[in-house]
């Protein structure tokens, strides 16, 4: 990873280019997209700090996928370089225990992450800002869209601020489609990036160069799951009759990355349909065990790396399924799911968005040419089910019906 150059000291912000484009925007949904090092963050920040100043009593919302993403990342640029703490009521709240940011002029920037999302949606704002937009999925920032209604400033906004993905990307149909406005930042926006940043930027590869260095939305090399096709494989809906067919549970666990629960119906003909996520961060051992052992199920398959957890959840009589560890095991189960995706037998809801947002960044690392262990904790959970569902459950439909009855 390269890190990001610093900002510029805190001081009088002059916004050139894309960022200066940015402040006299006015559209409801904006995203202001370019590559790393060109201070987009410190522009998206500085005009939502202008704004609170600007127009007393304004309602902002700052939220990324997770609120403690957001407390080691943005929040950092904003206390450090952006916000005059003089001009808040609470000056000394230490950044992961902040929930906003009280202005003395009756303004509120209101802090939050898409994992825990019910404090925020019951609010109205006047300005929203998406960190890391790319990481939540469409249904969640439509939802946003929902909260743009406070209505004390002469507009509202949507601002969505990201790196660039692939071209499929969500966030880049709804620039193509006209829904939302797209506002470039480029490397000569930032005074402070230095000739050695962009030398370190400018020796990636592959995709990661066209989009970090060159601002490209480009396809990742080098897919683990390349079999993967939306058209082909994401459902709208679920087929008639579907509530009476094997219930799988798997659990990826997870606190500070997101622990991860896939609810997979097994029909008859041996084909999985993934049904709904569970995709939380903060999530203690026993919160999962008492969110998985409410569910109707079969058998659970968890993480096999983590036999703390197993042993909390055996502890809630939870029906139990051992996971094969081990290198060997995780090629087998990605070459399994490849096969199933290929066959149209293995079909996920619509809803399940970070497991589809996983399956289309999981790639190869280009030396080791092996996963880059990131953005796999559903698909993780995925393959835990299709790769030992079939060799404990029984395939029989009368033995699989007297298997139903006997732990539903």
């Amino acid at each position: 990873m390269i890190a990001e150059p610093p900002a510029s000291p805190a001081m009088t912000y002059e916004p050139r280019g894309g960022a200066l484009e940015l402040f006299r925007c006015r559209e409801r949904e904006v995203v202001y997209v370019g590559p790393a090092g060109t201070g987009k963050t410190r522009a998206v920040m500085e005009k939502l700090f202008l704004a609170a100043m600007k127009h007393p009593k304004m309602r902002a919302l700052i939220v990324r996928k997770t609120r403690a993403s957001l407390t080691e990342s943005a929040l950092v640029t904003f206390e450090s370089k952006v916000v005059d703490k003089r001009q808040l009521v609470a000056q000394d709240v230490r950044r992961q225990f902040r929930h906003s940011y009280e202005f003395k002029n009756g303004s509120s920037i209101v802090l939050g992450g898409m994992d825990n999302a019910d404090r925020i949606m019951s609010t109205e704002f006047d300005m929203i800002l998406v960190i890391e937009a790319t990481e939540i999925s469409e249904d969640d920032l439509e939802k946003l869209h929902t909260r743009l209604r406070n209505a004390v400033m002469t507009y509202q906004q949507l601002i969505a601020e990201c790196n660039p993905s692939g071209p499929a990307h969500w966030l880049k149909r709804r620039i193509d489609t006209g829904k939302a406005k797209e506002i470039l930042s480029r490397h000569a926006d930032n005074p402070s990036v230095s000739p050695e940043y962009l030398e370190a930027l400018s020796k990636l590869s592959g995709h990661r160069r066209a989009r970090l260095y060159l601002g490209q939305w480009a396809a990742a090399e080098g897919l683990v799951y390349d079999t993967f096709d939306r058209a082909h494989n994401v459902i709208d809906a679920m087929p008639e009759g579907w509530e009476s067919w094997q219930k799988v549970r798997a659990i990826d666990f997870g606190y500070t990355n997101p622990a991860a629960i896939i609810h997979v119906e097994r029909d008859y003909d041996d084909n999985y349909w993934v049904t709904k996520e569970w995709y939380k961060t903060q999530k203690t051992e026993q919160q999962i065990a008492e969110y998985i052992s409410a569910c109707n199920f079969n058998a659970v398959y968890p993480d096999p790396e983590n036999p703390s957890a197993i042993k909390v959840l055996e502890d809630k009589r939870v029906n139990v399924r051992e996971v094969i560890k081990g290198r060997d095991s995780i090629q087998s189960g990605i070459s399994k799911m490849k096969d199933l995706f290929k066959q149209g037998k293995l079909r996920i809801h619509k809803n399940c968005t970070n497991l589809i947002s996983e399956l289309e960044m999981y790639s190869y690392d280009e030396d080791s040419e092996k996963p880059i262990d990131e953005d796999n904790h559903a698909i993780d959970a995925l393959r835990y089910v299709v790769m030992m569902s079939s060799t404990v459950l029984p395939q029989d439909n009368e033995d699989f019906a007297l298997y139903t009855t006997r732990y539903t």
